[in-house]
């Protein structure tokens, strides 16, 4: 396969590591849901190359649903959950910057050598991509253990799944009607959570994650 065609995927793959180091160097809301929009761009554009090297046209309908709805739909209705719920503040951590880019650059290194170990036998392109891949679904996960703030959490756990379609579509893809039905179970999850959210707001006036383990101390 040719040289730069590599590079482009690793190129692209290695972006949307970079974008979910930026998710956690983020301390406010409305810029993290913009470096979230931009994770999502990314993601389209490596399914998108993904589908070039493989030449697998339903990869091209995965790109513009993650682009669609991950890229715009998704972070233009959690700037109006962010509005309509009065949250303008910094986002909260469990512990500071500092402390988790280092556990996130560990948590890359650990995917990188565990990949690279376990699937030698493994197409180069696949292996690169899924140890990629990894690192995201692990950052994802760093971040919503991280962060107090019930939002920041959420980006997280899309910024997971994320991390999931790009390990699916760099070992060969998924059958087009799972991929359909992914997308639609995590847009239907992310209504549920946004009601969820707004419950949280009227009924405890806050959506700190610490404040409500505080108030279910007080109940006990």
């Amino acid at each position: 396969m040719d040289s730069l065609v590599l590079d482009i995927a690793h190129l692209l793959a290695g972006g949307l590591v970079l974008a979910s180091f930026m998710m956690l160097y983020q301390d406010r809301l409305n810029a993290l849901l913009n470096v979230f929009a931009l994770h999502a761009a990314i993601l389209a554009l490596a399914v998108a190359w993904q589908a070039y090297i493989q030449n697998a046209p339903h990869l091209y309908l995965t790109a513009g649903i993650a682009l669609v709805f991950k890229a715009l739909v998704i972070p233009l209705a959690l700037y109006r959950i962010v509005r309509q719920l009065g949250i303008h503040r910094e986002v909260e951590t469990v512990v500071g910057i500092g402390p988790t880019m280092l556990a996130g650059m560990a948590l890359v290194a650990l995917s990188l050598v565990l990949m690279l170990r376990v699937t030698p036998g493994a197409d180069y392109i696949a292996r690169e991509d899924l140890a990629f891949a990894l690192s995201v679904i692990l950052l994802g996960l760093l971040m919503m253990v991280t962060r107090r703030n019930a939002v920041s959490q959420v980006v997280g756990f899309m910024s997971l799944e994320n991390g999931l379609v790009l390990a699916a579509t760099g070992a060969r893809g998924m059958p087009l009607v799972v991929e359909i039905s992914v997308a639609f179970s995590i847009l239907i999850a992310f209504i549920v959570i946004g009601v969820f959210l707004f419950r949280i707001r009227e009924r405890f006036d806050t959506v700190d994650v610490g404040a409500l383990d505080r108030f279910r101390g007080d109940r006990g």
